[in-house]
């Protein structure tokens, strides 16, 4: 199986790929530091198209949506929240999936069954509304529509899209306190992923394996 996972160089990301590889599976990692396995800003459009080049006709038989930012925590509903927030937020958590996505149709559609996992939050949900953090929280809603939707779009050609919420993780992100630690987040999404198939397309569900209100 070939996996390909973007924001790769550290967190939840690397922590897929090294438990992919340790599986023997082939691994793809993206990231933006020159040191990537294959270098993807996923901001950029020029970026996606070079990305999809240099795979050449591989198949991809599962994506995963994982690079994004939170870039708004802590900030003040009075002084806070300023545009450039709100637009380097949803470049990368909303627009740089779908460029992903659309970037590499024609390599998921050269697999079998091929698999779509896009990384959201809880923060994503209506049911969880405590305030704050409305940059992340709006562009994590955005994503969780976006998968819901390409889930429709896809399933006639039997490509499976579920959508994440990894947990809270202690990773730079999450911070020193969150809840579970990287591993047990990266054991219960590789989990998720496995039971993703056209059945179950379109899915919301949480890192240890329970279905989110959307």
């Amino acid at each position: 199986m070939t996996i390909l996972i973007t924001g790769a160089s550290r967190g939840i990301g690397a922590g897929l790929a090294a438990h992919y590889m340790s599986l023997g599976e082939e691994v793809i990692g993206t990231g933006r530091s020159v040191a990537a396995q294959v270098q993807l800003d996923v901001t950029h459009p020029a970026s996606h198209t070079e990305m999809a080049e240099t795979l050449g006709d591989r198949a991809i038989d599962m994506l995963v949506c994982n690079a994004g930012v939170y870039l708004d925590k802590g900030d003040d509903l009075e002084t806070g929240y300023g545009a450039d927030l709100w637009a380097q937020s949803f470049a990368t958590n909303v627009t740089g999936v779908f460029l992903s996505i659309q970037a590499l149709l024609p390599h998921l559609r050269r697999a079998k069954a091929a698999k779509i996992a896009i990384i959201s939050s809880q923060m994503a949900s209506h049911t969880r509304a405590p305030g704050g953090s409305y940059v992340y929280r709006a562009s994590k809603a955005a994503a969780l529509n976006l998968g819901r939707n390409l889930a429709t779009d896809l399933k006639p050609e039997g490509i499976a899209v579920g959508i994440y919420h990894p947990g809270w993780v202690q990773t730079d992100m999450g911070g020193d306190t969150a809840e579970i630690t990287t591993d047990e987040a990266v054991r219960g999404l590789a989990d998720r992923f496995s039971a993703l198939n056209i059945e179950t397309t379109g899915c919301f569900e949480t890192w240890d394996g329970r279905a989110h209100a959307y």
